[in-house]
């Protein structure tokens, strides 16, 4: 994710800039210094007993309807209800759609929370922002995705990055204000690694493990001894704080490419062919894929992006026209691509022995209006609407909260943003009020006062 795109350069003795360095490997998110793993554990950050517990969080762009979805209103009228029926799961008691058979085969691995809400704008961006970081950007204060805050708080555990974002960052949504899915005011270096790239391609290949042509291995390993090498006209900046802080990026982002494990942690062939079917042939399916292996090779936090856009592509957003998607593009090809993957993802993590130790939390900015629109689609509702969690300490095949009759607002247990990521923290074993640095030197907790996690998922 991280492109320094800056207007300076300084040039070494052998005519390569700083820039191009730094664009080698998308440097920032992959180090964390000795100094700052210190004060973290200083702090009380890091309880040994969560340190191995890792998250994937599925981001459903575009949001979900939960009225078609995951708390069906079968007694109500037509145009509340929907097209769709709700079957059994294997847990009594929990029913969900017709249309996600697979996950009614796996509701005693995962808990549904069916009253989330939020009061912000019904937009996209903002819902994005509040998910993923437990706060709206306010302010000119952009805070740090959840992963990015890990990632600062623990660093990596091997070569490849402490957070990942699958297959790349958020794209338009309508609202042009940022998404949450960057490191906000811990600052570039803590951004995520963005794969920027299609798994289910044939010739899939990970552009930033590989050095550009222009920087032959042997530059690379000059670069390593920078001081050595850099022009005395930049010498006062190589003294820098900054410097030093990009240098240590260089070595994480130099570790990564030369690693045989961080490849073949991300080298997909790897898997045999009947377990990428098992995933779904697809780019989400591929990306589910992935982040079980790269969790498998240490990586901290996976964030899998189910969409990248709102326009023009079949979503969640169901308003039911064009630009957007129908109710039935969401029954014939979202639904069974999403079903096929989660469910393969959550057997595979189980399998494996794996699941007690990843959090896979399935997040969404809202929910759907809970009347079926002119065009047969439902727009958006931060009023109302469902997330689920499996694995990382939550139980599994239990509901918490109850929304009203007609799926509109909580009726039991309203659960906001701030109580979400709370969740996925207190998942992790970190204090709820460790502090991260803000601007300005002004010191920000992980989550607002009186935020705490979803306790009846544990």
């Amino acid at each position: 994710m991280l492109n320094v795109t800056g207007k300076g350069q300084a040039h070494t003795c052998d005519g390569i800039t700083r820039r191009d360095f730094l664009q080698v490997g998308t440097l920032g998110a992959i180090g964390l210094s000795l100094p700052e793993l210190m004060a973290a554990k200083a702090q009380g950050a890091v309880a040994k007993d969560h340190d191995q517990r890792s998250v994937i969080m599925i981001f459903n762009l575009g949001a979900p309807s939960q009225l078609d979805l995951f708390d069906m209103k079968p007694d109500a009228s037509e145009e509340i209800r929907g097209p769709f029926k709700p079957i059994h799961t294997n847990v009594s008691g929990i029913d969900i759609s017709e249309i996600l058979p697979l996950h009614a085969k796996h509701a005693d691995k995962f808990s549904l929370v069916r009253s989330c809400f939020h009061t912000a704008a019904a937009v996209h961006d903002t819902g994005h922002q509040m998910l993923q970081t437990g706060r709206l950007f306010t302010g000119g204060i952009n805070s740090p995705h959840v992963g990015c805050a890990l990632a600062y708080l623990r660093g990596r555990r091997s070569d490849l990055p402490a957070h990942v974002i699958l297959p790349e960052p958020m794209g338009p949504t309508g609202g042009n204000l940022p998404h949450g899915q960057d490191a906000g005011f811990l600052g570039k270096a803590f951004d995520p690694f963005a794969l920027m790239a299609d798994p289910s391609q044939p010739n899939f290949k990970v552009p930033d493990l590989l050095p550009p042509e222009q920087i032959g291995e042997a530059r690379l390993e000059r670069r390593r001894k920078l001081r050595t090498i850099v022009d005395e006209t930049v010498s006062n900046f190589e003294a820098s704080d900054n410097a030093k802080l990009l240098d240590s990026n260089f070595e994480a982002a130099f570790r990564m490419m030369t690693s045989p494990e961080a490849r073949a942690a991300f080298d997909l062939s790897q898997e045999p062919e009947k377990v990428r079917e098992r995933y779904g042939k697809n780019r989400f399916g591929q990306c589910c894929l992935l982040s079980r292996r790269l969790i498998e090779a240490g990586v901290r936090f996976v964030t899998v992006n189910t969409f990248l856009t709102v326009f023009n592509e079949i979503t969640w957003d169901i308003h039911g026209s064009s630009p957007f998607t129908s109710i039935e593009g969401m029954k014939n090809i979202v639904a069974p691509m999403y079903d096929q993957a989660y469910s393969a993802l959550l057997e595979d993590l189980s399998e494996r022995g794996m699941l007690e130790n990843t959090l896979v939390c399935n997040l969404a900015e809202f929910g759907r209006t809970p009347r079926v629109n002119p065009a047969g689609g439902r727009d958006h509702w931060p009023q109302c609407w469902t997330s689920y969690f499996a694995g990382g300490g939550v139980q599994g095949g239990r509901v918490v909260g109850r929304s009203d009759a007609i799926g509109g607002v909580p009726a039991e247990r309203p659960v906001d943003p701030g109580e979400v990521v709370a969740t996925i923290y207190h998942s992790l074993g970190l204090d709820l009020e460790t502090k991260l640095p803000g601007p300005q030197g002004r010191p920000f907790t992980l989550v607002d006062s009186g935020k705490h996690e979803i306790h009846e998922l544990f």
